[in-house]
């Protein structure tokens, strides 16, 4: 059980500052670009974040605490699967049903930069904050074993 809770933790973690790096460092940087280059620049970012190690962070953190809470007992159960529950909603969701068509916008030429950045920022970053609330949530459910 310590070890899934653990794996648990890291994957959290990792999701958690891949959102992070992205609203506080790389959009700033393309912002700093030509609008062309940031376009070019993210369109290369996003076919290239599509690799089994994106799948596993960004798939497993939801699944991994949910499988966590559902083994473990009383509190800790509870915070695992707020986690899930948290994780999912704030990420899983949020990307599918906002930042992914986004992507798919400014693939297609359809979305200009400056329409872009604000708007997929914004939401990436409710993405980093819900991802940051399930981190810390998957850490209650450690304390809680």
């Amino acid at each position: 059980m310590m070890i899934l809770a653990l794996v648990t933790l890291v994957l959290h973690g990792l999701l958690a500052g891949l959102f992070y790096t992205f609203s506080m460092s790389v959009v700033p940087g393309l912002n700093a670009v030509e609008p062309a280059q940031a376009e070019a620049a993210m369109r290369s970012v996003n076919r290239k974040i599509l690799n089994p190690w994106l799948f596993v962070v960004f798939l497993g953190s939801p699944v991994a605490a949910l499988v966590t809470g559902l083994l473990a007992d009383g509190a800790a159960a509870a915070w695992f699967l707020a986690a899930a529950a948290v994780g999912f909603a704030g990420s899983f969701l949020v990307t599918a049903a906002i930042n992914v068509p986004m992507n798919n916008a400014l693939d297609a030429g359809t979305m200009p930069w400056k329409d872009y950045t604000r708007r997929w920022t914004a939401w990436n970053t409710l993405r980093a904050a819900a991802s940051v609330a399930a981190l810390a949530l998957v850490g209650a459910g450690l304390i809680a074993l």
